[in-house]
């Protein structure tokens, strides 16, 4: 009960929020350059508020503050850590959101700066997770039920390329309208049921707050969006997505509840490989994927929902997958 109570508040704080902040970035001129690379009718959304991720971002915060303090006051600080972890990245993609609005471009924060700050939240973040406990150098094998034990030396560089890897390929899924939103909701569903059985209150606050706030968002970010989250939200997701799964001590079933992002950034790569490679030519009509099926006649609607239900199929397969260690005696 308490985790749907947390879902209710964050939706609610989250879509209030919406309403007082759009007209804010629209007064402030905060509007979204689109790339011309890009599908051609993608420029009409130029000019769209971004850095509407601030209000999941509020929504969850005060949803935390609010029926999560009770675990913060007893000492279980795994929910508080995962927020600030994502926040970190949160306020990266804010610096390159600004950036944006600033030059009136698409192009934000340089790559080297933008990778050194995240490579030192994910690293930060492991060190945190260890000191207080909650977090051993195992990897945790869905299906088979094993544990395998690594270095802590492998295991901190295992974890900040996944951290890393995972933050930023939940950017790459930010193309389209209500599609990162709509994907992560799944896999926010998928963490507050794993919390609810395995009785993590303080991580089930957590994911909770994330589903309700993903959703109060989507009242606005759904096409045709009224607003966009930029960085600022995409990175924050990617933070909460791959430091729920480390403070869960699972972070292997990142590969089945974040399918979608991975095919996602696998596109984008094979996509550039290929074309330098090949020198000009491409595989794909444009990367990452939600373009090129835009581009085969596939509505944005219709990409939210289709990728929004292999993910949910994806999550249900990573719920069996973990059932044995959490639940099944």
């Amino acid at each position: 009960m308490r985790l749907l109570i947390a879902a209710l508040v964050s939706f609610v704080i989250s879509a209030i929020a919406g309403k007082i902040l759009i007209p804010v970035l629209r007064r402030m001129k905060a509007g979204q350059s689109i790339k011309e690379d890009g599908p051609t009718w993608h420029m009409s959304k130029q000019g769209t508020p971004t850095m509407g991720g601030l209000m999941f971002i509020l929504g969850i915060l005060c949803t935390l503050l609010l029926i999560g303090w009770t675990d913060i006051v007893r000492g279980d600080f795994r929910a508080l850590f995962v927020f600030c972890f994502a926040l970190v990245f949160g306020v990266i993609g804010y610096l390159d959101d600004y950036e944006k609005v600033k030059k009136k471009e698409n192009t934000g924060l340089t790559a080297g700066p933008k990778f050194l700050l995240q490579l030192a939240a994910a690293i930060a973040f492991t060190v945190l997770l260890r000191h207080y406990g909650y977090l051993a150098p195992h990897l945790y094998l869905p299906f088979v039920n094993l544990v395998v034990e690594l270095p802590w030396v492998v295991y901190m560089v295992f974890a900040a390329f996944v951290m890393v890897g995972c933050v930023n390929a939940v950017n790459i899924t930010d193309g389209i309208d209500g599609l990162a939103a709509g994907v992560t909701v799944p896999v926010a569903l998928f963490y507050t049921v794993v919390c609810a059985l395995w009785g993590q209150t303080a991580l089930g606050t957590f994911s909770g707050a994330l589903l309700g706030a993903l959703l109060g968002f989507l009242i606005y970010n759904f096409h045709p969006a009224k607003v966009f989250m930029g960085d600022t939200g995409s990175l924050f997701l990617g933070g909460a997505v791959c430091g729920l799964a480390f403070a869960l001590d699972m972070p292997l079933i990142l590969i089945l509840v974040g399918i979608i992002y991975l095919v996602e950034t696998a596109s984008d790569i094979i996509q550039v490989a290929y074309f330098k490679l090949t020198h000009g030519k491409r595989i794909f009509r444009m990367a990452p994927l939600h373009h090129h099926l835009e581009l085969g006649g596939w509505s944005e609607k219709k990409l939210v929902f289709v990728f929004s239900g292999i993910t949910l199929a994806f999550c249900a397969l990573a719920l069996l997958g973990v059932a044995q260690r959490y639940w099944i005696p």
